[in-house]
């Protein structure tokens, strides 16, 4: 990652090439295979980086107004600086796991009744979040900032992330600083992480941003990405997964790029292996609404087909995406979880 594009570029070609099906160099040398090849059966995967530093932004608009007219009305869903700026506070990435990784149901303080004092105890709104979330590649120094014509220069690639959430904790302790205990207990990843030069033939056009950006933000090409995205439930009384939600990274208001330029345009350094989380991924209807906190409004409805507001113990999570070409796919394989009953 750190080696910069130029290399990520000519390492992406060398194995396209080698795993060409007319290039025998590899076909036809079985020894060769042995030593390049681990059995998919075998083969255990780890995290892609030693990732050092986590942010993760607020980058969906329709997410961000389902949230604020959830709690601050219609009237004043979003906030005045959302429209200005990728809103977006640093994590905790000691915590962040590779797919597969079973996830504890955390413990915290939850305030049920806002005239009595705080309970201590399990979280009963533990909740997925629909996001991706790009690797640093080449960073940058101290008191440097990278442009937003350079960041796709910075960015290595994309993977899937489930950025899980204990909404009740997170409810009481968030103000005045944000998100803490709510977030840090876990944040599950994809294991493959896919280069934005695999992606360049899915660009499209993202979202009218109204008001302009400031120039530091604005951006002329475009810098959105046609990727589907589906979250799929397997419940503990369950044999089979159902479908929660389907969106597209498309919809996001801010972009990659935008995230990164105004990240940095403090100055901030970044380093090889940072990673940077969208934010739950919510699109314009109510079937593609990235959070259980949208699908069923706060715990008001269940999610229709299964006796849920929130996750249970036992409950599996996937999340999967593509890319769709003229006959083939770009995949991201699978960011999958399974919640587990909180410590005694």
């Amino acid at each position: 990652m750190s080696l910069g594009k130029p290399i990520w570029q000519a390492t992406r070609r060398f194995l396209q090439s080698i795993l060409s099906h007319d290039n025998p160099e590899l076909q036809d040398n079985e020894e060769l295979r042995q030593k390049a090849f681990v059995a998919q059966q075998s083969a255990k995967m780890h995290l892609p980086a030693h990732i050092r530093d986590y942010t993760d932004f607020y980058a969906s608009k329709e997410h961000a107004t389902n949230v604020g007219t959830m709690f601050r009305g219609k009237d004043n869903a979003l906030m005045q600086n959302w429209v200005y700026l990728p809103v977006g506070y640093h994590g905790r990435s000691s915590s962040i796991v590779i797919s597969g990784t079973d996830i504890v149901r955390p413990c915290g303080q939850i305030s049920p009744d806002k005239n009595q004092p705080p309970i201590f105890g399990p979280s009963a709104k533990l909740d997925f979040e629909l996001e991706m979330a790009f690797f640093i590649g080449s960073g940058n120094k101290l008191g440097a900032r990278i442009p937003i014509d350079q960041a796709n220069n910075h960015i290595f690639g994309l993977v899937l992330m489930n950025d899980w959430s204990a909404r009740d904790i997170q409810a009481w302790e968030y103000v005045p600083l944000g998100p803490f205990l709510g977030k840090n207990f876990g944040t599950t990843i994809s294991p493959w992480v896919v280069t934005l030069d695999s992606l360049e033939p899915f660009l499209v056009n993202g979202p009218i941003q109204d008001p302009a950006p400031l120039p530091y933000l604005k951006d002329n090409i475009p810098s959105a990405y046609d990727i589907h995205l589906e979250v799929k439930i397997k419940p503990n009384n369950s044999d089979s997964f159902k479908t929660l939600t389907r969106s597209n990274l498309r919809y996001m208001y801010w972009s990659l790029k935008q995230q990164l330029a105004h990240h940095t345009v403090n100055g901030c350094n970044t380093r090889p292996g940072d990673l940077c989380g969208t934010g739950t991924i919510s699109g314009p209807t109510e079937d593609s609404r990235g959070s259980l906190l949208e699908i069923t409004w706060n715990g008001q409805n269940e999610v229709d087909g299964i006796k849920r507001k929130f996750i249970e113990d036992g409950d599996e999570i996937v999340l999967t995406g593509y890319c769709q070409g003229e006959g083939y796919l770009v995949g991201f394989g699978e960011c999958y979880g399974k919640i587990l009953p909180a410590l005694q």
